[in-house]
Order: C-alpha cells, then sequence, then structure tokens
C-alpha cells in the first residue's frame, strides 16, 4: 500500500519544525497515541490504543530514524503489530520553506500488511488512509495558527484537539460511501491502528530531527 501526498502549512518552516517536535501535538493529530518512547537517536517505540465503536486493541511499533538531512528529509521504517496482524512500513518526509510564511510538506510511504488485515480490499485501505491523514492535517492546522497567534502577541486562539470519538466519526464520515457491510467495516478499524497510525505517527513525531 503505498501513501503520498503534501500539504501547505499556514507558518514559516521553523515554526512548523517546533510544532512536529512538541509530544502534545503528536498527541492531539492522532488520538489513542499512549507513548513513543526514545530508546537512542535513530530508535523509538511507541504504544497505541484505538477504540471505536465495538472495536478495540492495543498496538506496538518500532522506529528506525535514516537518512537524516536537517531540518528538510528523513527516512522512517516502521514495524507495527497487534492482534489483528501486522504492517511494516517505510516512509519519506521532506519540507520546503514556500515563500515566509508558509512551508510545503511532501511525504511518501509504503505499507506491507500481514495476518488477517491483508484479507481486506486495496480501494478501503487507500480511503481510510486519505481520511486520517486529512483528519490530521485538520488538526495540525489549528495547532499551528494557536501557536502562532500566541507568539504574535495577537489575541489567543483556543486550541482544542479532537476526542477519539470525534476523530473516529470523522473517519467514518469520510468512509461512508465505501463501506458495503458491518464485516467489512469492523476489519477496516482494525487496519487503521496498526497498518497508518504508526507510519503517520512518525511522520509527525520525529519531524526529522530531535
Amino acid at each position: 500500500m503505498k501513501i503520498e501526498g503534501e500539504h501547505v502549512f499556514k507558518g514559516p518552516r521553523q515554526a512548523v519544525w517546533e510544532m512536529f517536535r512538541d509530544p502534545e501535538v503528536l498527541a492531539s493529530a492522532m488520538p489513542g497515541t499512549q507513548s513513543l518512547k526514545k530508546i537512542d537517536d535513530q530508535h523509538y517505540e511507541g504504544m497505541m490504543n484505538v477504540r471505536i465503536g465495538p472495536v478495540s486493541g492495543s498496538f506496538a511499533g518500532q522506529l528506525t530514524v535514516s537518512n537524516e538531512n536537517l531540518p528538510e528529509s528523513c527516512t522512517l521504517t516502521v514495524d507495527g503489530r497487534g492482534a489483528a496482524g501486522f504492517a511494516k512500513g517505510v516512509g519519506n518526509v521532506h519540507f520546503f520553506e514556500n515563500g515566509e510564511s508558509t512551508t510545503l510538506m511532501k511525504y511518501d510511504g509504503e505499507v506491507t500488511i500481514g495476518g488477517t488485515l491483508a484479507s481486506v480490499g486495496q480501494r478501503m485501505i487507500d480511503s481510510v488512509s486519505k481520511s486520517m491523514i486529512k483528519s490530521a492535517f485538520e488538526t495540525l492546522d489549528k495547532a499551528l495558527e494557536a501557536r502562532l497567534a500566541a507568539k504574535s502577541g495577537n489575541t489567543p486562539i483556543e486550541f482544542k484537539p479532537p476526542t477519539e470519538a470525534e476523530f473516529a466519526k470523522n473517519v467514518a464520515k469520510d468512509m461512508a460511501g465505501g463501506l458495503t457491510n458491518v464485516a467489512e467495516v469492523r476489519m477496516l478499524l482494525y487496519i487503521v491502528p496498526v497498518a497508518l497510525l504508526f507510519l503517520i505517527v512518525a511522520l509527525i513525531a520525529r519531524g526529522c530531527g530531535g
């Protein structure tokens, strides 16, 4: 499964970089994140708990960082495992100065799925990955706006990250047109934490530095 795209943040690269290094931003962008522990400069371990409707589960993952070119790019290798199967992924992220007040982030990755997860159709996996990335970036945009307002001395903007329930609702809403039966819905909800969350969390949390 391939994941790729880009997003423009309304802020300078340094401000965007600092936001990605903030663990609170990580937690807000991906509700359910329990921990992302630093083992050394290149290795991290993470734990996530996801509950969406009747489906819940804990998933463990390892992250390796390589090919660092601070603060522009790096390569991330992720291995996530849970009761429903496993997912291994490799991703690249790049930050570009896009004028004085905006930053362009480009990302691409590929995930290999095994176990029960592998029985789900590619179309459905692609759809949920796009929905999750969209929701994560919407949260990051709001967080960046609040941080920039606080630094400039303007009227503070209150930032309220989405709850796990709100995050799940947004993803389910985007996916509504592609679901055909209850079995597909339940299987899809297992894919979300294993195949996608760890890869996206790695991109957001590590920010290619630190």
